[in-house]
């Protein structure tokens, strides 16, 4: 394995390489009406709410307005940049109690999560 192979194999790196995909935007993420992201099937998007108000509602309040974790709300995300926050969902944060998602959820799929979370989580039904 060369420098090259470690250096972006490492998990530090990965961020770096999200926000540049996230940079990259209709070209890294085929286009939804105006948002870049592309929306999982009607199926995933209903298992994809039911976790954010379960598992992560459990840490951050079952109504997103805070609890260990901080609020998800529309207020409380608004200003945070997309991407930043699509890498926590996917890698948590290391010292915190927030884990790492990327075994159970993609990236794009994560990104749909952020807008869903900065315009207001849709009902899961």
């Amino acid at each position: 394995m060369s420098k090259l192979d470690r250096g972006f194999s490492h998990p530090r790196r990965l961020p770096v390489l999200l926000a540049l995909a996230a940079a990259a935007g209709p070209f890294a993420f085929p286009a939804q009406a105006g948002s870049g992201v592309v929306p999982p099937t009607a199926e995933r998007r209903s298992e994809l709410v039911r976790l954010v108000r379960q598992d992560c509602g459990s840490c951050h309040g079952m109504t997103m307005k805070g609890g260990l974790g901080p609020a998800l709300t529309p207020a409380a995300l608004q200003s945070r940049p997309a991407d930043g926050l699509a890498a926590t969902i996917l890698h948590g944060r290391p010292g915190t109690a927030m884990p790492p998602w990327q075994d159970f959820i993609s990236a794009s799929e994560a990104a749909w999560i952020v807008e869903q979370l900065q315009r207001g989580l849709p009902d899961g039904h």
